[in-house]
Protein backbone atom coordinates (compact mmCIF):
# COMPACT_ATOMS: atom_id res chain seq x y z
CA UNK A 1 0.00 0.00 0.00
CA UNK A 2 1.41 3.11 -1.39
CA UNK A 3 1.52 6.84 0.71
CA UNK A 4 -1.82 7.84 -1.11
CA UNK A 5 -3.66 5.28 -0.28
CA UNK A 6 -2.82 5.03 3.40
CA UNK A 7 -3.55 8.78 3.31
CA UNK A 8 -7.11 7.94 2.09
CA UNK A 9 -7.87 4.83 4.78
CA UNK A 10 -6.92 7.94 6.96
CA UNK A 11 -8.57 10.55 6.25
CA UNK A 12 -12.11 8.39 5.23
CA UNK A 13 -11.70 6.50 9.33
CA UNK A 14 -11.19 10.30 10.55
CA UNK A 15 -13.96 11.34 8.64
CA UNK A 16 -16.14 8.11 9.00
CA UNK A 17 -15.57 8.57 12.74
CA UNK A 18 -15.96 12.12 13.59
CA UNK A 19 -19.71 11.79 12.07
CA UNK A 20 -20.10 8.56 14.31
CA UNK A 21 -18.57 10.10 17.24
CA UNK A 22 -20.85 13.57 16.97
CA UNK A 23 -24.18 11.96 16.07
CA UNK A 24 -24.07 9.18 18.64
CA UNK A 25 -21.23 9.48 21.00
CA UNK A 26 -20.12 12.78 21.61
CA UNK A 27 -17.24 12.49 23.55
CA UNK A 28 -14.89 15.45 23.05
CA UNK A 29 -13.15 15.38 19.38
CA UNK A 30 -9.91 14.00 19.71
CA UNK A 31 -11.09 12.04 22.27
CA UNK A 32 -14.05 10.20 20.44
CA UNK A 33 -11.64 9.55 17.36
CA UNK A 34 -8.99 7.87 19.99
CA UNK A 35 -11.92 5.40 21.37
CA UNK A 36 -13.42 4.36 17.83
CA UNK A 37 -9.79 3.85 16.85
CA UNK A 38 -8.96 2.11 19.56
CA UNK A 39 -12.27 -0.02 18.95
CA UNK A 40 -11.48 -0.80 15.53
CA UNK A 41 -7.49 -2.16 16.45
CA UNK A 42 -8.95 -4.61 19.03
CA UNK A 43 -11.50 -6.08 16.51
CA UNK A 44 -8.08 -6.23 14.04
CA UNK A 45 -6.25 -7.84 16.92
CA UNK A 46 -9.37 -10.39 17.34
CA UNK A 47 -9.33 -11.33 13.91
CA UNK A 48 -6.13 -13.38 14.56
CA UNK A 49 -8.48 -15.98 15.59
CA UNK A 50 -10.75 -16.15 13.29
CA UNK A 51 -9.25 -14.58 10.27
CA UNK A 52 -5.70 -14.61 10.26
CA UNK A 53 -4.75 -14.17 6.63
CA UNK A 54 -6.24 -10.56 6.54
CA UNK A 55 -4.73 -10.08 10.15
CA UNK A 56 -1.14 -10.50 9.13
CA UNK A 57 -1.47 -8.57 5.74
CA UNK A 58 -2.86 -5.47 8.15
CA UNK A 59 -0.22 -6.10 10.58
CA UNK A 60 2.09 -6.04 8.01
CA UNK A 61 0.75 -2.53 6.35
CA UNK A 62 0.94 -1.20 9.87
CA UNK A 63 4.58 -2.42 10.57
CA UNK A 64 6.24 -0.61 7.58
CA UNK A 65 4.60 2.86 8.22
CA UNK A 66 7.30 4.90 9.89
CA UNK A 67 4.46 6.93 11.89
CA UNK A 68 7.46 8.23 14.05
CA UNK A 69 8.77 10.34 11.32
CA UNK A 70 5.49 10.84 10.11
CA UNK A 71 4.57 12.78 13.55
CA UNK A 72 8.17 14.31 14.13
CA UNK A 73 9.30 15.35 10.45
CA UNK A 74 5.72 16.16 9.20
CA UNK A 75 3.21 17.19 11.76
CA UNK A 76 4.56 18.49 14.82
CA UNK A 77 5.47 21.70 13.37
CA UNK A 78 2.00 22.45 11.61
CA UNK A 79 0.36 21.17 15.20
CA UNK A 80 3.29 23.33 17.31
CA UNK A 81 2.81 26.78 14.64
CA UNK A 82 -1.25 26.25 14.49
CA UNK A 83 -1.42 25.95 18.45
CA UNK A 84 0.82 28.74 19.24
CA UNK A 85 -0.69 30.86 16.75
CA UNK A 86 -4.07 30.78 18.00
CA UNK A 87 -2.53 31.48 21.88
CA UNK A 88 -2.85 34.78 22.96
CA UNK A 89 0.76 36.24 24.02
CA UNK A 90 -0.40 38.57 27.51
CA UNK A 91 -2.51 35.44 29.16
CA UNK A 92 0.27 33.11 28.58
CA UNK A 93 3.20 36.12 29.62
CA UNK A 94 0.39 36.77 32.96
CA UNK A 95 1.71 33.52 33.81
CA UNK A 96 5.51 33.29 31.97
CA UNK A 97 7.23 32.46 35.42
CA UNK A 98 5.11 29.38 36.27
CA UNK A 99 5.11 28.38 32.41
CA UNK A 100 8.86 28.34 32.35
CA UNK A 101 9.21 26.65 35.95
CA UNK A 102 6.95 23.52 34.61
CA UNK A 103 8.34 23.57 30.90
CA UNK A 104 12.37 24.16 31.86
CA UNK A 105 12.88 22.76 35.59
CA UNK A 106 9.70 20.84 35.60
CA UNK A 107 10.44 18.61 32.40
CA UNK A 108 14.08 17.90 33.92
CA UNK A 109 12.80 16.75 37.28
CA UNK A 110 9.97 14.87 36.07
CA UNK A 111 12.89 12.87 33.50
CA UNK A 112 14.59 11.95 36.59
CA UNK A 113 12.09 10.97 38.90
CA UNK A 114 10.07 9.14 36.36
CA UNK A 115 13.27 7.49 34.99
CA UNK A 116 14.92 6.44 38.49
CA UNK A 117 11.75 4.93 39.74
CA UNK A 118 10.96 3.49 36.57
CA UNK A 119 14.97 1.43 36.49
CA UNK A 120 14.11 -0.29 39.82
CA UNK A 121 10.61 -1.20 39.94
CA UNK A 122 11.01 -2.76 36.49
CA UNK A 123 14.22 -4.50 37.45
CA UNK A 124 12.07 -5.33 40.63
CA UNK A 125 9.33 -6.92 38.20
CA UNK A 126 12.30 -9.24 36.60
CA UNK A 127 12.05 -6.65 33.33
CA UNK A 128 15.63 -6.02 31.80
CA UNK A 129 15.82 -1.71 31.83
CA UNK A 130 18.63 0.05 31.79
CA UNK A 131 18.84 3.04 33.51
CA UNK A 132 19.11 5.34 30.30
CA UNK A 133 16.59 3.88 28.50
CA UNK A 134 14.36 4.38 31.81
CA UNK A 135 15.49 8.19 31.53
CA UNK A 136 14.62 8.36 28.10
CA UNK A 137 11.19 6.84 28.57
CA UNK A 138 10.89 10.00 31.60
CA UNK A 139 11.88 12.66 28.41
CA UNK A 140 9.60 11.27 26.53
CA UNK A 141 6.97 10.93 28.49
CA UNK A 142 7.12 13.95 30.72
CA UNK A 143 6.10 16.98 27.83
CA UNK A 144 2.40 17.38 28.25
CA UNK A 145 -0.06 17.57 25.30
CA UNK A 146 -2.70 20.09 25.22
CA UNK A 147 -4.72 19.35 22.36
CA UNK A 148 -7.38 17.12 23.36
CA UNK A 149 -7.92 19.13 26.89
CA UNK A 150 -8.18 22.95 25.53
CA UNK A 151 -11.88 22.28 24.75
CA UNK A 152 -12.75 20.62 27.42
CA UNK A 153 -11.22 23.46 29.84
CA UNK A 154 -13.05 26.10 27.94
CA UNK A 155 -16.57 24.10 28.48
CA UNK A 156 -15.49 24.10 32.27
CA UNK A 157 -15.24 27.81 32.27
CA UNK A 158 -12.11 27.35 34.64
CA UNK A 159 -10.20 30.76 34.94
CA UNK A 160 -8.08 31.85 32.52
CA UNK A 161 -5.07 31.81 34.62
CA UNK A 162 -5.62 27.77 34.89
CA UNK A 163 -5.89 27.52 31.02
CA UNK A 164 -3.30 30.01 29.91
CA UNK A 165 -0.59 28.12 32.48
CA UNK A 166 -1.58 24.55 30.72
CA UNK A 167 -1.60 26.16 27.02
CA UNK A 168 1.93 27.47 27.93
CA UNK A 169 3.58 24.96 29.19
CA UNK A 170 2.46 22.48 27.08
CA UNK A 171 3.76 24.54 23.67
CA UNK A 172 7.03 25.31 25.30
CA UNK A 173 7.79 21.88 27.35
CA UNK A 174 7.37 19.62 23.99
CA UNK A 175 10.44 21.32 22.67
CA UNK A 176 12.01 21.01 25.74
CA UNK A 177 11.28 17.26 26.15
CA UNK A 178 12.34 16.18 22.52
CA UNK A 179 15.53 18.48 23.01
CA UNK A 180 16.53 16.17 26.27
CA UNK A 181 15.36 13.12 24.70
CA UNK A 182 17.60 14.12 21.49
CA UNK A 183 20.66 14.73 24.08
CA UNK A 184 19.63 11.36 26.08
CA UNK A 185 19.13 9.05 22.85
CA UNK A 186 22.50 10.27 21.36
CA UNK A 187 24.23 9.05 24.02
CA UNK A 188 22.63 6.05 23.92
CA UNK A 189 23.63 5.22 20.08
CA UNK A 190 27.12 6.53 21.13
CA UNK A 191 27.31 3.18 23.52
CA UNK A 192 28.06 4.74 26.73
CA UNK A 193 26.53 3.51 29.59
CA UNK A 194 26.92 6.21 31.88
CA UNK A 195 25.48 10.25 30.52
CA UNK A 196 28.40 12.28 28.81
CA UNK A 197 26.93 16.02 31.19
CA UNK A 198 29.62 18.08 28.94
CA UNK A 199 28.08 16.74 25.57
CA UNK A 200 24.37 16.43 26.53
CA UNK A 201 24.62 20.19 27.94
CA UNK A 202 26.34 21.40 24.91
CA UNK A 203 23.60 19.79 22.82
CA UNK A 204 20.84 21.09 25.06
CA UNK A 205 21.94 24.50 24.77
CA UNK A 206 22.66 24.27 20.97
CA UNK A 207 19.28 22.77 19.99
CA UNK A 208 17.48 25.17 22.44
CA UNK A 209 18.84 28.37 22.50
CA UNK A 210 19.46 27.76 19.05
CA UNK A 211 15.84 26.94 17.83
CA UNK A 212 14.51 29.67 20.14
CA UNK A 213 16.53 32.46 18.19
CA UNK A 214 16.20 30.42 15.03
CA UNK A 215 12.37 30.95 15.45
CA UNK A 216 12.42 34.47 16.22
CA UNK A 217 14.06 35.25 12.85
CA UNK A 218 11.44 33.10 11.12
CA UNK A 219 8.94 34.99 12.85
CA UNK A 220 10.10 38.80 12.12
CA UNK A 221 11.31 37.76 8.46
CA UNK A 222 7.67 36.25 8.19
CA UNK A 223 5.90 39.01 9.86
CA UNK A 224 7.87 41.35 7.29
CA UNK A 225 6.60 39.46 4.44
CA UNK A 226 3.44 39.60 5.74
CA UNK A 227 3.02 43.74 6.63
CA UNK A 228 4.70 44.25 2.44
CA UNK A 229 1.57 42.66 1.25
CA UNK A 230 -2.27 42.58 1.65
CA UNK A 231 -3.21 39.43 -0.66
CA UNK A 232 -4.85 36.59 1.86
CA UNK A 233 -4.20 33.99 -0.40
CA UNK A 234 -0.26 34.49 -0.97
CA UNK A 235 0.07 35.04 2.44
CA UNK A 236 -1.84 31.85 3.94
CA UNK A 237 0.86 30.20 1.28
CA UNK A 238 3.77 31.98 3.09
CA UNK A 239 2.76 30.83 6.57
CA UNK A 240 2.78 27.56 4.97
CA UNK A 241 5.89 27.87 3.30
CA UNK A 242 7.78 29.19 6.20
CA UNK A 243 6.52 26.41 8.93
CA UNK A 244 7.63 23.54 6.16
CA UNK A 245 10.98 25.15 5.00
CA UNK A 246 11.77 26.56 8.74
CA UNK A 247 10.65 23.30 10.47
CA UNK A 248 13.24 21.15 8.16
CA UNK A 249 16.06 23.60 7.65
CA UNK A 250 15.72 23.42 12.02
CA UNK A 251 16.17 19.44 11.49
CA UNK A 252 19.10 19.76 9.39
CA UNK A 253 20.92 22.31 11.46
CA UNK A 254 20.41 19.86 14.51
CA UNK A 255 18.38 23.24 16.41
CA UNK A 256 14.57 22.70 17.82
CA UNK A 257 12.47 22.68 15.10
CA UNK A 258 9.66 22.55 17.86
CA UNK A 259 10.73 25.44 20.36
CA UNK A 260 11.45 27.39 16.41
CA UNK A 261 7.47 26.83 15.40
CA UNK A 262 6.16 27.33 18.77
CA UNK A 263 8.50 30.94 18.53
CA UNK A 264 7.31 31.89 15.44
CA UNK A 265 3.64 31.06 15.92
CA UNK A 266 3.63 33.27 19.20
CA UNK A 267 5.20 36.12 17.22
CA UNK A 268 2.98 36.04 13.88
CA UNK A 269 0.18 35.79 15.96
CA UNK A 270 0.84 38.40 18.49
CA UNK A 271 3.38 40.84 17.39
CA UNK A 272 1.55 44.27 15.71
CA UNK A 273 -0.41 41.40 14.23
CA UNK A 274 -3.06 44.35 12.71
CA UNK A 275 0.03 46.00 10.87
CA UNK A 276 1.08 42.58 9.46
CA UNK A 277 -2.50 40.88 8.28
CA UNK A 278 -5.67 42.39 7.40
CA UNK A 279 -8.91 41.51 8.70
CA UNK A 280 -9.66 39.34 5.90
CA UNK A 281 -5.91 38.34 5.57
CA UNK A 282 -6.12 37.25 9.37
CA UNK A 283 -9.69 35.45 9.22
CA UNK A 284 -8.28 33.74 6.01
CA UNK A 285 -4.86 32.81 8.15
CA UNK A 286 -6.50 31.74 11.31
CA UNK A 287 -9.34 29.43 9.71
CA UNK A 288 -6.61 27.94 7.18
CA UNK A 289 -4.59 26.63 10.30
CA UNK A 290 -7.61 25.74 12.14
CA UNK A 291 -8.39 23.24 9.48
CA UNK A 292 -5.22 21.78 9.44
CA UNK A 293 -4.93 21.64 13.04
CA UNK A 294 -8.46 19.71 12.81
CA UNK A 295 -7.23 17.53 10.06
CA UNK A 296 -3.90 16.33 11.66
CA UNK A 297 -4.87 16.14 15.13
CA UNK A 298 -7.77 13.65 13.85
CA UNK A 299 -5.17 11.68 11.70
CA UNK A 300 -2.62 11.58 14.99
CA UNK A 301 -4.82 10.53 17.08
CA UNK A 302 -6.23 7.88 14.50
CA UNK A 303 -3.04 6.82 13.79
CA UNK A 304 -2.07 6.33 17.04
CA UNK A 305 -4.52 4.04 18.06
CA UNK A 306 -3.20 1.52 15.76
CA UNK A 307 -0.17 1.23 17.51
CA UNK A 308 -2.28 -1.24 19.26
CA UNK A 309 -2.12 -4.00 16.40
CA UNK A 310 1.63 -3.53 16.22
CA UNK A 311 2.97 -4.12 19.93
CA UNK A 312 4.95 -6.50 20.81
CA UNK A 313 3.76 -7.40 24.69
CA UNK A 314 4.55 -10.05 27.05
CA UNK A 315 2.09 -10.91 29.98
CA UNK A 316 4.43 -8.81 33.01
CA UNK A 317 4.32 -5.75 30.86
CA UNK A 318 0.82 -5.19 31.63
CA UNK A 319 1.30 -4.62 35.67
CA UNK A 320 4.28 -2.72 34.71
CA UNK A 321 2.09 -0.27 32.05
CA UNK A 322 -0.19 0.20 34.83
CA UNK A 323 2.93 0.97 37.61
CA UNK A 324 4.12 3.66 34.97
CA UNK A 325 0.72 5.35 34.72
CA UNK A 326 1.04 5.89 39.02
CA UNK A 327 4.63 6.94 38.26
CA UNK A 328 4.09 9.39 35.92
CA UNK A 329 0.49 10.95 37.51
CA UNK A 330 2.95 11.04 40.96
CA UNK A 331 5.77 12.68 39.46
CA UNK A 332 3.48 15.60 38.22
CA UNK A 333 1.96 15.86 41.30
CA UNK A 334 5.56 16.92 42.97
CA UNK A 335 6.33 18.53 39.17
CA UNK A 336 3.32 21.24 40.15
CA UNK A 337 3.18 21.02 43.93
CA UNK A 338 6.87 21.34 44.80
CA UNK A 339 7.54 25.05 43.43
CA UNK A 340 4.55 25.32 44.57
CA UNK A 341 5.49 24.97 48.49
CA UNK A 342 8.97 26.03 47.81
CA UNK A 343 8.20 29.32 45.62
CA UNK A 344 4.90 30.06 46.70
CA UNK A 345 5.50 33.90 45.11
CA UNK A 346 6.24 32.47 41.67
CA UNK A 347 3.93 29.94 41.31
CA UNK A 348 1.07 31.47 42.75
CA UNK A 349 -2.01 28.67 42.68
CA UNK A 350 -4.27 27.64 44.66
CA UNK A 351 -4.56 23.81 46.19
CA UNK A 352 -7.66 23.07 43.85
CA UNK A 353 -5.93 25.14 40.99
CA UNK A 354 -2.74 23.34 41.46
CA UNK A 355 -4.80 19.80 41.61
CA UNK A 356 -6.51 20.92 37.96
CA UNK A 357 -3.02 21.53 36.01
CA UNK A 358 -2.02 18.23 37.69
CA UNK A 359 -4.68 16.31 36.41
CA UNK A 360 -4.88 18.54 33.06
CA UNK A 361 -1.43 17.62 32.00
CA UNK A 362 -2.21 14.88 29.26
CA UNK A 363 0.23 12.89 27.15
CA UNK A 364 -0.42 12.26 23.06
CA UNK A 365 0.59 11.39 20.20
CA UNK A 366 4.61 13.35 20.85
CA UNK A 367 5.32 10.42 23.44
CA UNK A 368 4.31 8.40 21.01
CA UNK A 369 6.44 9.40 18.34
CA UNK A 370 9.13 9.56 20.56
CA UNK A 371 9.06 6.44 21.79
CA UNK A 372 8.93 4.79 17.81
CA UNK A 373 11.74 6.65 16.81
CA UNK A 374 13.91 4.44 19.15
CA UNK A 375 16.27 1.96 17.60
CA UNK A 376 15.04 -1.52 17.46
CA UNK A 377 16.24 -3.50 20.96
CA UNK A 378 14.49 -5.76 23.91
CA UNK A 379 13.83 -2.31 25.89
CA UNK A 380 12.20 -0.53 22.86
CA UNK A 381 8.67 -3.05 22.65
CA UNK A 382 9.00 -2.50 26.62
CA UNK A 383 9.17 1.30 26.38
CA UNK A 384 6.51 1.20 23.52
CA UNK A 385 4.05 -0.63 25.84
CA UNK A 386 3.96 1.35 29.11
CA UNK A 387 4.08 4.30 26.92
CA UNK A 388 0.67 3.75 25.37
CA UNK A 389 -0.53 2.37 28.24
CA UNK A 390 0.75 6.17 29.62
CA UNK A 391 -1.14 7.69 26.62
CA UNK A 392 -4.38 5.48 26.87
CA UNK A 393 -5.11 6.11 30.13
CA UNK A 394 -4.14 9.95 29.44
CA UNK A 395 -6.46 10.40 26.92
CA UNK A 396 -9.58 8.34 27.91
CA UNK A 397 -9.34 9.09 31.81
CA UNK A 398 -8.17 12.17 32.13
CA UNK A 399 -8.97 13.74 29.23
CA UNK A 400 -12.91 12.77 29.68
CA UNK A 401 -13.16 13.97 33.23
CA UNK A 402 -10.79 16.72 33.47
CA UNK A 403 -14.00 18.88 32.71
CA UNK A 404 -15.83 17.51 36.01
CA UNK A 405 -12.83 17.61 38.11
CA UNK A 406 -12.25 21.27 36.96
CA UNK A 407 -16.31 21.74 37.56
CA UNK A 408 -15.72 20.88 40.81
CA UNK A 409 -12.61 21.91 42.04
CA UNK A 410 -13.70 25.29 40.88
CA UNK A 411 -17.08 25.30 42.35
CA UNK A 412 -14.96 24.15 45.79
CA UNK A 413 -12.78 27.40 45.12
CA UNK A 414 -15.42 29.38 45.17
Amino acid sequence: MNAYLILVVLITLSAGFAYINHRFIRMPFVIGLFFLSTVLSLLIISSRWWDITHYMQIRAILSKVELSRVIMDIMLGFLLFAGSLHTKWDSIKSQLKPITLFAVMGVALSTILIGATLFYTANAFGVTLGLLHCLIFGALISPTDPIAVLGILTKANVSKKIESTIVGESLFNDGVGVVIFIALLETLKLGNSEIDFAHFGVLFLQEAIGGLIFGLALGFCLHYLLKSIDNYETEVLLTAAFVMAGYAVSNYMHLSGALAMVVMGLLVGNYKREKSMSDKTQEYVHKFWELVDVILNAVLFISIAFILVVIEFESVYFLLGVVSVVIVLASRIIVIFLPKLLLPKVVDFTGNEAKIIVWGGLRGGLSIALVLSLPESPARNVLVFITYSCVVFSIMIQGLTVGKVARILSRKQN
